[in-house]
């Protein structure tokens, strides 16, 4: 059995508070779902919004069209006489998801008509559609509370439409009220009374059940699911891409066009389009969801894989990392330093571990690129060898000027100095670093993420712990700086940065 997936992140996640795509942002998106990880359909406006979101509807028509992709793309579009469709189709478009009501407290106190009157709105509305070359599929709003609480009205809307052209019935969970339990039976029962059309399901987390409830509905029998990129969307947001395809082909064991190994960046690239932050433990994609923290957990993967399921990190285009920090043992540190390619003796890696676990309990973050210092630090030697160090540096700020930064800096033994002005003190401190590589013929890494924290309770006097994540060569890595000063922590992070580029060169 193959799942026909819908991404509505263009449409139903652009909903989410806060988040507008940019014209471009949609068009980068569009692509990215369509050629990197093959959905089948995606679903990118809603018709009538503005002119702006026309102009960028044109440009995805006019994209779509010169790539054979055009009937993958739909347009939320309403009961209007026929507006939706000449918006739709001047766009160059032709997959209309018409709006219409699946329950009788829609229809009767919202819309203030009869069943049978919107009835007769939709057909004529699939007619226009039908004259027009434009593929209808329909969207039943509030169907979960249809089927609840006026199933009659359901089945009235269903025998009407049943032989119009309608490619695709689609089954709304509008206000995330279902259970797996009740999805399933409500699903069933649909499939039961027309076995002979399509039905999708479109599932809201409100209750935090959209993915079981994707699973229940695909269990049904439904073979078409909508899913949003990082579960973006109205309230608790839509049922995540990147669950419902571990969930599909894991444990209901069916397949989908999706490629795995994109999930991670395309979901990546929408958190930065849509500056809605990826939780560190959201399955597949978060952060943390790929490091082990116990010791023995460590100790069980060292043995034989003990703590590991089937959602191995490679599938997604990402690797297992053991956290390092007041809950590590042995078997965490030794699997840090094979991947660092340091051996230890027992003495060496008793101290070792006490340290990290020391450090933990101060709630300081350990990186596998900080255990070559550390080890130095223990063992009083050079683990991982200091060829950039810094001499002195100066910093100046006064209002109504740029700060000022004069670093002078140790490479190799050999002495450089230089000054620059910065939108901050960081931000001069680095641009004299830039100066002096740059005259050395050298890149610097990008720095991509930036994130500070200090320890609960707020203390003037507490540390400030910097966090950097540096791109380098098209590879990922970070470095931690500890002191009082947001500054200082910065650049002993950039410090730490700085030695470990010039041991891979």
């Amino acid at each position: 059995m193959k799942i026909e997936l819908l991404d509505t992140t263009l449409r139903d996640g652009e909903q989410t508070s806060g988040v507008s795509f940019a014209s471009q942002e949609k068009l980068s998106i569009l692509r990215l779902l369509l050629e990197e990880l093959h959905v089948d359909r995606v679903e990118v406006a809603s018709a009538r919004v503005s002119s702006g979101e026309f102009e960028t509807l044109k440009r995805i028509g006019a994209w779509a069209g010169l790539h054979n992709q055009l009937d993958k793309v739909e347009v939320l579009g309403f009961i209007d006489k026929g507006a939706s469709l000449n918006w739709i189709h001047e766009a160059g478009c032709k997959v209309i998801n018409l709006l219409c009501k699946g329950s009788l407290k829609h229809v009767t106190e919202q819309l203030r008509k009869t069943p049978e009157q919107h009835l007769q709105e939709i057909k004529e509305e699939i007619g226009l559609a039908d004259s027009m070359g434009i593929t209808v599929n329909i969207y039943l709003e509030d169907w979960s509370n249809g089927m609840l609480h006026s199933p009659d009205y359901v089945w009235f809307l269903m025998d009407g439409l049943k032989n119009q052209p309608i490619k695709r019935f689609m089954l709304p969970d509008t206000l995330g009220i279902l259970s797996p339990d009740l999805t399933k039976t409500f699903c069933s029962k649909m499939l039961q009374a027309y076995p002979n059309l399509q039905f999708d399901f479109h599932a809201h987390n409100d209750y935090d059940l959209a993915v079981a409830n994707v699973m229940a509905a695909v269990s049904a029998g439904i073979n078409g699911i909508h899913v949003t990129v990082n579960g973006l969307g109205e309230r608790a947001g839509n049922a995540p891409l990147t669950s419902v395809v571990a969930v599909l082909h894991d444990q209901l064991k069916v397949k989908t066009s999706i490629r795995e190994d994109k999930l991670a960046s395309v979901s990546k690239i929408v958190e930065s389009y849509s500056g809605i932050r990826i939780p560190a433990n959201e399955p597949v994609i978060g952060d943390n969801v790929f490091t082990q923290c116990a010791g023995i957990h460590a100790d069980g993967d060292v043995k034989s894989n003990l703590y590991f399921n089937d959602l191995l990190p490679e599938r997604f285009g990402r690797t297992r990392e053991y956290a390092l920090g007041k809950t590590s043992g042995k078997a965490s540190l030794l699997k840090n330093l094979e991947a660092l390619g340091i051996e230890l003796d027992e003495h060496a890696m008793r101290l070792v571990t006490e340290r990290i676990v020391e450090l933990g309990d101060k709630k300081e973050l350990v990186t596998q690129e900080d255990l070559p210092y550390i080890i130095s630090d223990v063992l009083k030697q050079d683990a991982g060898e200091q060829h950039v160090r810094i001499r002195n540096y100066s910093l100046s700020l006064a209002q109504g000027l740029k700060p000022v930064a004069t670093v002078l800096l140790e490479i190799k033994g050999e002495s450089y100095q230089e000054t620059s002005q910065g939108d901050g003190q960081y931000d001069a401190f680095m641009k004299s670093l830039r100066k002096i590589y740059r005259s050395l013929n050298r890149p610097l890494p990008l720095l991509t993420d930036y994130a500070v924290t200090i320890p609960p309770g707020g203390r003037t006097d507490a540390f400030v712990q910097t966090v950097i994540t540096w791109s380098y060569n098209d590879k990922a890595f970070r470095t931690a700086g500890l002191d009082a000063d947001q500054t200082e922590a910065a650049i002993k992070a950039t410090v730490k940065m700085l030695n470990i580029i010039e041991n891979w060169d």
